[in-house]
């Protein structure tokens, strides 16, 4: 009886056999390194309430938290992070774990703040944080009546909505705003040349 040589693997099958151990050694490693992100969780500082922009930071508006970035926690506000002079760059949510992009030295910022009073009150949806155009009446007749209102200044942020109480009662809801500080001399200037002034949501005077 001959002697039959034992039939060779087919390479395509070895390659496929190889293809599956590669697969499994990553899946393996992807799992390791989750895990090891996870143990290598840092303190960063998330937001303890809505900060409107401009607003000045302390340590009361944050609660530490830990959180595993890996190589992102750098880019997070940590407790050793927050020094005195700095403001929100810009709103920060609630909740949110801090960018350190989302702050800057009060020093450099272009932003201030002035409170008005609202003529026609305030919609119920505007709250610290809620972006608002300012409308104004210029007054005319010595006061008597008022020209046609049209926006003052746009894109606003309300940094606090400040409630008339006590020997105020009769007064109306007066808002707190951020605004550019290049704006600011005309919104003075409406606020004691009598202008009625009154401020709606971003798209609400459509």
């Amino acid at each position: 009886m001959p002697f039959l040589s034992r039939p060779r693997r087919a390479f395509w099958g070895d390659l496929r056999f190889l293809i599956g151990i590669a697969l499994v050694a990553l899946s393996i490693t992807a799992v390791w390194l989750i895990i090891d992100a996870a143990d290598d969780a840092e303190p960063v500082l998330r937001a303890d309430h809505t900060i409107v922009e401009g607003e000045p930071l302390t340590a009361d508006d944050f609660q530490v938290v830990e959180v595993g970035l890996g190589l992102l926690s750098d880019d997070y506000l940590g407790p050793e992070d927050l020094r005195s002079g700095q403001i929100a760059a810009r709103t920060i949510e609630k909740g949110e774990i801090v960018p350190l992009s989302s702050l800057t030295d009060a020093d450099r910022s272009r932003k201030t703040t002035i409170v008005i009073e609202s003529n026609t009150g305030i919609p119920e949806e505007v709250e610290p944080g809620t972006v608002v155009e300012v409308w104004h009446a210029p007054p005319i007749d010595d006061g008597r009546s008022h020209e046609a209102p049209r926006i003052l200044v746009a894109d606003v942020i309300v940094r606090d909505v400040i409630e008339p109480d006590g020997v105020l009662a009769s007064a109306g809801t007066r808002l707190e705003l951020v605004i550019d500080r290049s704006d600011a001399a005309e919104v003075l200037a409406a606020v004691t040349g009598g202008s009625a002034l009154s401020v709606l949501p971003v798209g609400g005077a459509s």
